[in-house]
């Protein structure tokens, strides 16, 4: 997985990074492309440099109507929202930069299909369109995105000129919001419907993989738990992490199905553990919107036996947007059946301090942006300290994710971090790896 405007196969690029959002400009594009072209042996058998060009809809009018700050603020959350679903969708390295403006460069070596990366594109172009809280209110930006699979010897400048007359031309035409530099607009292959057919058969064929991301103690190393990752291994598209796999589902109108689906391998795997560890389940908006989520929840411990007190729900602050007092009795009923809460990736979005009083949360965890300066800046290391006093507080624990570098795991926990997960200790695995995992890990009883 690469870090924001870097990856970890190459090291963080030499260009300037831009203030506002922290990712590189154009430059780092240039040197990173070559650095790729240069050292093909450390890339994935058959990878192709694919790159997109994103342009933002109404960024002019929401500066107009709500001031610089806030359109400053809503680039800033796209470029984590870019950032996060890189992370978790691209199986290469990647990189992003801006280009200026409302404009973002997000590029690839990845070995997938025409389809596969225009699929990239359409769940981006979703995430990215999601409501962004802000003080002035919620905020919402909807992107052109123009594709491109680049030549095999075409320059970096050449794939740029057709990246911008391309989205240009999707700025003067307006309707569709994705097509390809090459003038081919849909590549064949699946269409939307098709994939929410194959969605189905997944669900129905259990097809669906669960994997586990070990988290540790902080103060001595010992494993706790693991949050359960979703991901679908397509027979003609490849792997669909959970991000795109839940924006199918979201379109079919099938997110509890899959919700439901997910939970119940997580809670059957985490059967097996040793008793003192715990199992993290992601919620989403669509869970907390649905009237008797809480009910179908609680059927679902029931039936898969595993205790309340060992399970963590995580929800995100997307997940609360909608209706925060409908999000705050669903987690009390929760709460009041032993299982614990997370407000998850805390510091991407908005950073609303409100939901710590008012929503019963058991555990605040950081969002890997907030961690990755702390061992070399004094300021991440000054924000850092204020977020974990104030939630040591409120009584409530801090989960640092996202540590990469032992320097970051000692920092989080000099400044008071409970606990941690990153690649640093492990990356997601499967259930019989992290089975294997509990067995030889020092869990402590």
């Amino acid at each position: 997985m690469g870090r924001r405007g870097s990856e970890h196969l190459n090291g963080r690029p030499k260009g300037i990074e831009d203030r506002l959002t922290g990712i590189p400009g154009l430059e780092a594009v240039h040197e990173r492309i070559a650095l790729w072209r240069e050292e093909p042996v450390h890339l994935p058998h058959m990878a192709h440099v694919h790159a997109m060009l994103l342009g933002l809809k109404r960024l002019d009018a929401i500066n107009m109507a709500y001031g610089a700050a806030a359109g400053d603020g809503a680039l800033e959350e796209v470029a984590t929202r870019i950032s996060h679903f890189a992370e978790e969708e691209l199986d290469g390295p990647w990189l992003l930069a801006r280009a200026g403006g409302g404009t973002f460069v997000l590029v690839a070596n990845e070995a997938c299909s025409r389809e596969r990366w225009q699929l990239v594109a359409d769940q981006l172009a979703d995430l990215i369109a999601r409501p962004i809280a802000m003080p002035s209110g919620v905020l919402r930006l909807s992107p052109w995105i123009a594709l491109i699979r680049t030549l095999t010897s075409e320059s970096v400048e050449s794939m740029l000129d057709r990246l911008g007359q391309t989205l240009d031309e999707l700025r003067e035409h307006r309707g569709a919001r994705l097509a390809w530099a090459d003038g081919e607009a849909t590549p064949p292959g699946r269409t939307a419907a098709q994939l929410e057919a194959d969605l189905l058969v997944a669900i129905d064929g259990d097809q669906i993989e669960v994997l586990f991301q070990p988290q540790f103690d902080l103060q001595n190393d010992a494993l706790i738990g693991a949050e359960a990752l979703a991901r679908w291994n397509h027979p003609l598209l490849g792997r669909i992490g959970a991000g795109a796999l839940f924006a199918i589902a979201e379109r079919a109108d099938h997110v509890a199905p899959l919700s439901r689906h997910i939970a119940s391998k997580a809670l059957a795997a985490a059967r097996k553990w040793p008793d003192a560890l715990r199992v993290s389940i992601n919620v989403t908006p669509a869970d907390l919107a649905f009237g008797s989520y809480v009910r179908q929840m609680l059927d679902l411990i029931r039936e898969s036996g595993f205790p309340p007190r060992r399970i963590t729900l995580e929800v995100t602050e997307q997940a609360l947007i909608t209706d925060i007092a409908l999000a705050a009795r669903t987690m009390a009923d929760l709460g009041a059946q032993g299982i614990r809460i997370a407000l998850d990736d805390f510091g991407a979005g908005f950073c609303n301090f409100r939901y710590l009083k008012v929503l019963p949360i058991h555990y605040l965890k950081l969002d890997r942006s907030m961690i990755d300066g702390i061992a070399t800046d004094r300021r991440d290391v000054a924000v850092l300290r204020a977020i974990v006093a104030m939630a040591r507080a409120l009584d409530i624990a801090v989960i640092a994710e996202g540590i990469e570098e032992e320097a970051q795991r000692v920092v989080a926990a000099r400044e008071g971090c409970a606990y941690f997960q990153g690649f640093l200790r492990a990356q997601p695995m499967t259930a019989a790896m992290f089975a294997k995992l509990a067995r030889v890990g020092g869990v402590e009883g």
